[in-house]
């Protein structure tokens, strides 16, 4: 069995190939484009890119209702055009990971449309299918993107169940041929010779027997509470191991939404041989809104202790049981100088800066996502037009107009905080038309800043957040302890400065900072002796932390 750990060792660039760069200008991002860009994420020390999915799709929930697992999105390019990035990026000494979706496929699959047509054809099977009751649906689950998780199909006189987009049916895991049918998928792309997975929403896949209803009044959350993590998961990630990936020198990576670290140890456990490390949202998922019926939607900031208190409990339960995954922003998430930090012109660099120290010299596997090492900001829309994505179009339509919960300039605020669009904007590559994406009208519209923020500026640029990223990616290389040091949390009740250490073979790491834009002192020992490993500022003031310094001293 293979048991390599460069995962451990690895920093992970995280590419939305819609957005980062177009090739052949037709306005949408393309496989020959990051082929082009790869010299870039070189030169910042990239060691794994994920992308996004780029299988054929019809797109209604952005590449996450694949059509075609074994193709390529013609906007994207061939398999051809794939075969020969994929030849690039092992060229230029870097990995790739796929992005693997199997709780669910697209409504135009050929497996859905077979299994649609009547309950007994070999497909009849493939999806979960349900009888009404009492004329309508099976239970009383919701979508993720609004209304009922069930959708009716007059052929089978049957419901089909979908977390998410009516044009996303989940997968029935239940049937062995339907795990057979995944498990060729991922031989298919690891004989090419693809360096892993990441596993959308794959703690989902395990149904709870009987479907039972929701109790009290339905919600997303407390119908992902009652599938998640469900009795089989254990099993089918295991099969999946025992079938495939221990077969590979692979990296896989679990997006769990709702998991804890318990489940994590589980699941990724460095004993346990099923997946590498999860994705989880506790961070993620603060300051949702105190009005329960309105989720996460908000424009509040998130309070540092209760996100020191998610980060630490990570970082401590899993030291040396399981692994973390290290990250501020995703394609599902704002960006994090705008989230967690403060994106005005004043103190952005220096809280993006900020940012990056805090999180990369944890315990675990940082991942970046496109533009956070420009410190790349929410693009701020203020009209619902100006969106794209599906959640957020829903959640405006139901909470606003439906029901009424809501005022609709108050939503707005809301989508400009955590929409999932603020990451979606095109890759600021200059200051020259639609920020070097595209020659001609980007799918979607490119954050008004980019003449001020983008890479070419960065690049010529040596106090720029590209370089300081740079830096932090070197550091990690560099020193072990930084990659496998145990955790040590300080002060969690300060509410401006998070602060923690790091120790290993004899040596202490000391990190420090200041998430807000006032000066504060605090004293962690600091003497003169001490190696400044990275700060954000030009000189040292020791016990002194200027609005969104961040600095790290290594004791040896």
């Amino acid at each position: 069995m293979i048991n390599s750990k460069w995962f451990q060792d690895s920093v992970v660039y995280q590419i939305y190939p819609m957005s980062f760069q177009d090739s052949n200008n037709d306005g949408i991002g393309d496989l020959n484009g990051i082929a082009q860009r790869l010299p870039y994420l070189k030169k910042l020390g990239i060691d794994v890119i994920w992308l996004n999915p780029i299988y054929k799709s019809p797109n209604k929930d952005n590449g996450y209702d694949i059509a075609d697992y074994q193709n390529i999105n013609p906007e994207y390019g061939t398999l051809a055009d794939f075969d020969n990035l994929l030849k690039a990026i092992h060229q230029h000494g870097m990995k790739l990971l796929m992005d693997l979706v199997v709780n669910h496929t697209s409504d135009q699959h050929d497996w859905f449309k077979k299994s649609a047509q009547s309950r007994n054809n070999e497909y009849a099977d493939y999806y979960i299918w349900r009888d009404p009751v009492a004329g309508r649906e099976p239970n009383n689950w919701r979508a993720a993107f609004g209304g009922s998780a069930w959708t009716y199909v007059h052929e089978r006189d049957q419901y089909y169940l979908h977390l998410f987009a009516p044009g996303q049916p989940d997968l029935n895991w239940e049937n062995p041929t339907v795990r057979q049918s995944v498990f060729n998928i991922e031989r298919f792309w690891l004989d090419k010779g693809v360096d892993g997975f990441r596993m959308d929403v794959i703690n989902l896949i395990s149904k709870p027997a009987g479907l039972p209803n929701v109790q009290g009044t339905p919600t997303v959350g407390k119908t992902f509470e009652i599938v998640a993590d469900g009795h089989r998961l254990n099993e089918f990630l295991k099969q999946m191991n025992d079938e495939v990936l221990s077969h590979y020198d692979v990296m896989t990576v679990g997006e769990m939404p709702g998991s804890t670290p318990e489940d994590a140890i589980k699941y990724t456990g460095l004993q346990s041989h099923e997946l590498n490390m999860v994705f989880q949202f506790e961070h993620v998922s603060l300051s949702p809104n105190p009005d329960t019926r309105l989720d996460k939607w908000n424009d509040k900031p998130i309070k540092l202790v209760e996100l020191k208190r998610a980060l630490n409990h990570w970082q401590k339960e899993l030291d040396g049981q399981g692994w973390n995954s290290l990250y501020w922003n995703n394609h599902d998430q704002p960006r994090a100088v705008s989230r967690f930090g403060n994106d005005d012109p004043q103190y952005r660099v220096r809280a993006a800066k900020m940012l990056g120290v805090t999180l990369h010299l944890m315990q675990g596997t940082p991942f970046v996502f496109e533009g956070e090492e420009l410190g790349m900001t929410n693009v701020h829309f203020t009209k619902l037009e100006q969106y794209e994505d599906l959640e957020s179009i829903n959640a405006y339509h139901e909470l606003v107009e439906e029901k009424g919960l809501v005022e609709g300039s108050t939503m707005l605020k809301y989508l400009a905080n955590v929409s999932r669009d603020n990451a979606r904007t095109p890759m600021q590559w200059s200051a020259k038309v639609n920020a070097g994406f595209s020659q001609v009208k980007p799918w979607y519209a490119v954050n008004p800043n980019y003449q001020e923020i983008n890479a070419a500026a960065e690049l010529a640029d040596n106090t720029s957040v590209f370089y300081f990223y740079q830096k932090l990616i070197q550091l990690r290389h560099d020193h072990e302890i930084i990659r496998y040091g145990t955790f040590v949390e300080l002060d969690p009740q300060d509410n401006e400065v998070y602060a923690y250490k790091r120790n290993y073979k004899g040596k202490t790491i000391l990190v420090m900072s200041n998430f807000t834009d006032k000066s504060v002192n605090r004293d962690y020992g600091i003497k003169q002796e001490n190696k400044l490993l990275i700060s954000n500022y030009t000189d040292d003031q020791g016990t002194k932390l200027r609005p969104y310094e961040a600095k790290a001293y290594l004791f040896e």
